[in-house]
């Protein structure tokens, strides 16, 4: 299966967890799925009383220039992860 298609079963299969993973996960898994499917973050930093999208962004920084296709591999894996943790 191509690594897109794998990509976007992870993205699906995240859904379906039956319990809910931890604000930390949640976030790693965010700025993973952004860094593969739009790349370095270049939007401005939220202001500092957006404390959830200040999270969200801070996250998604510390993925900056990791590649397309290597966000995509570390996606998939900590999708599996998840799912052998909450499922």
């Amino acid at each position: 299966m191509p690594l897109t298609e794998q990509f976007n079963a992870a993205a699906e299969k995240v859904k379906t967890l039956t319990k809910r993973p931890s604000d930390d996960e949640f976030l790693e898994l965010y700025a993973l799925f952004k860094q593969a499917t739009v790349g370095d973050n270049e939007t401005s930093k939220p202001g500092l009383l957006d404390l959830k999208g200040k999270a969200k962004w801070e996250a998604w920084n510390k993925q900056k220039g990791k590649s397309t296709e290597a966000a995509q591999k570390e996606y998939i894996a900590f999708v599996e992860g998840l799912a052998a943790k909450y499922a």
